[in-house]
């Protein structure tokens, strides 16, 4: 019970180890002055991200008020601020366009509903600590959907920007294509309000990367419209926002919503866990922090499932809010908080105001932050790099495009995943040989790769191969590492020494296919011998009766061990006579030179020394003494 206490106490009281922090007032003044700079950044992102979302402006707002509080109490990062982000709401919107009309009031109840349901994935996930699942959705997914989502989020605001009317919910070429129909009839003054916003904002960015670029081009956007008298010209205006903070509000929950939202939801908690996590650690490696993936999921969900009964929809790591935040100086989540509290303040006093903006203007700004995802450098990396990372990205971005969006995520991870298993699937295997190192003056076993390819047969033992396994043996890949021992018993050798020090775990897959080989080469008279396994593989090896099954005689320590029990009671005397390689020690007692004193150094175990010497003392009176003697 107290294991149980501990654990809940641990994950859903995180905020207990900052918050002696705010006894300092230097850090309450830096989380202050760091909260003034990004509200004014979330209050146009927050009116653009729910408008892409097919939300009333508003609930974009909500959403940057009451998430990032819940996220940053629960999560772990001390600068990660959530809220609304333009992925997310993209994913929001095709999950649910299809159920219900835009801005409904069934559409925004689903919207919740969805909300709630990815929080719970998020939080089981947290719970039942899951947190290294996001490391196997590869950075080039995250990058293709992202450059997907950004030319989806473009696509959908250029009949703002134009000034025509376009079908809501039509797919990318179809949008395209209605654009190009109807070009001739675009508004030019929606056209001049909708560059001109776009064109003030890019270089208010580009001059001024601090300042709120957004929040000045769409009151720039919103005077140029009042100057040329655009309600007479046919320019349509964002709907009034009311004057109001969130509210509680119970959802309607039902079989069929849970049914019609389940999958889309999945998409959701996993697109927002990966964008949480990587900002949340790209911050982290600036301020030095420790990052629990964990409990970012347990924060994640809780900020969904209790924002979503305070009309906020799905919200997840913003890196643009966290950046700043960080840049600004905060010291503690406290920052988040006091954010909340100032947007909650403005939303109160220029609600009145929104009603002048128009949407056109919304349209250039939303284009152009649909444009700050798109990260060209990276996407170049990417597509020059490696062929099988350039399909990976190719993939998923036009999944992205032309499919649904939820199934493109799906896409996404199946293929990280995949990548991950063909990569550890064909580890690299080395083939080890003798060979005589001049720096060192001594003989040493290296790998086959280093040596003429011509000499390598002659610096072979013809009865035991030594082997080195450099990745893990599981079920992915076990054929590959199988039909390698094969490989080498066709060429007659029967004993396979595999040098295991770069070997993390064996899995009962791994196991298994071990022990059947063993088997096989013990019906050939050889057997498959094992050294150098690390203290947790030998753990669990032992537990899987693996070591039993192989018997004990067949692990060792070091190399010098094994070589000489596997030549004096495994292999064959009679083809030892026949050998000219005389590859260990052992071999010298078939040749009429000694033994070379530098490879018996790193070969002979150094418990059986005095034995060597015997032996070697015995060798020379015999073949030299005595012989000198009889003649």
């Amino acid at each position: 019970m107290q294991v149980v206490f501990s654990f809940f106490k641990s994950r859903f009281t995180p905020f207990l180890k900052w918050f002696p922090l705010l006894k300092n007032k230097e850090v309450i003044l830096a989380d202050m002055m760091a909260w003034l700079t990004w509200a004014f950044i979330v209050l146009p992102q927050g009116i653009a991200f729910a408008t892409i979302a097919g939300l009333p402006p508003q609930y974009g707002l909500y959403t940057a008020m009451v998430t990032p509080v819940i996220a940053a109490l629960f999560g772990s990062s001390f600068h990660l601020i959530s809220g609304p982000t333009t992925a997310i709401s993209l994913v929001v919107f095709s999950t649910i366009s299809s159920h219900a009309e835009l801005g409904s009031p069934e559409f925004i109840e689903l919207a919740l509903i969805l909300t709630f349901l990815a929080g719970v994935y998020q939080l089981v996930f947290g719970l039942v600590r899951l947190g290294k699942v996001v490391d196997f959705v590869s950075h080039t997914v995250v990058t293709g959907f992202t450059a997907g989502a950004a030319i989806l989020i473009i696509t959908s605001q250029v009949k703002y920007v134009l000034g025509i009317s376009i079908p809501s919910g039509s797919h990318f070429l179809e949008t395209w294509k209605e654009v190009f129909l109807h070009l001739g009839s675009s508004n030019i003054y929606a056209v001049m309000v909708g560059i001109g916003t776009l064109l003030v904002s890019f270089t208010l960015k580009k001059l001024f990367p601090k300042f709120p670029n957004l929040l000045v081009a769409l009151i720039f956007g919103g005077v140029f419209a009042f100057l040329i008298q655009g309600q007479s010209h046919g320019l349509n205006f964002v709907a009034q926002i009311p004057s109001s903070l969130p509210t509680f509000h119970l959802l309607n929950f039902s079989f069929d919503t849970f049914k019609w939202l389940a999958s889309g939801a999945f998409a959701v908690a996993l697109l927002g866990l990966i964008e949480a996590i990587s900002i949340s650690r790209s911050v982290a490696s600036k301020s030095h922090q420790r990052i629990d993936a964990n409990q970012e999921f347990v924060g994640q969900g809780l900020s969904n499932v209790i924002g979503s009964f305070f009309s906020c929809y799905a919200g997840s790591g913003s890196f643009t809010r966290s950046g700043v935040n960080y840049a600004a100086g905060a010291r503690t989540p406290m920052s988040a908080v006091f954010a909340a509290i100032f947007l909650a303040i403005i939303v109160l006093l220029i609600a009145p105001v929104t009603q002048y903006l128009p949407i056109a203007a919304m349209g250039g700004v939303i284009i152009l932050v649909g444009y700050g995802l798109i990260h060209f450098s990276e996407i170049r990396k990417i597509l020059t790099s490696n062929a099988s990372e350039a399909s990976v990205f190719l993939v998923t971005f036009l999944s992205t495009l032309f499919l649904e969006l939820e199934f493109a995520i799906y896409l996404g991870i199946f293929l990280s995943l995949v990548l991950f298993l063909n990569r550890t699937s064909t580890p690299d295997i080395v083939s080890y040989v003798r060979n005589y190192n001049r720096d060192k003056k001594k003989f040493e076993f290296v790998s086959a790769h280093k040596i003429e390819p011509s000499k390598v047969g002659t610096l072979k033992c013809p009865q035991m191969e030594i082997i080195r396994i450099d990745m893990s043996v599981y079920f992915g890949s076990v054929n590959h590492i199988q039909s390698k021992i094969h490989e080498i018993t066709e060429r007659g050798v029967y004993h396979i020494l595999v040098i295991a020090k770069s070997i993390n775990f064996i899995d009962m897959s791994g196991m298994e296919m071990l022990e059947k080989e063993n088997e096989r080469l013990g019906k050939l008279a050889g057997g498959l011998y094992f050294v150098g396994l690390k203290t947790k593989v030998l753990v669990e090896l032992s537990r899987g009766g693996f070591i039993a099954q192989i018997g004990k005689e067949h692990i060792f320590d070091h190399l010098s061990e094994a070589i000489p029990y596997i030549y004096m009671h495994k292999l064959s005397m009679s083809r030892c006579q026949g050998c000219t390689n005389k590859i260990f020690l052992e071999c010298s007692e078939y040749t009429d030179e000694p033994t070379d004193y530098r490879m018996w150094i790193i070969s002979a175990p150094t418990s059986s020394l005095f034995a060597k010497v015997f032996s070697e003392l015995k060798w020379y009176f015999s073949k030299k003494v005595l012989k000198k003697g009889g003649e």
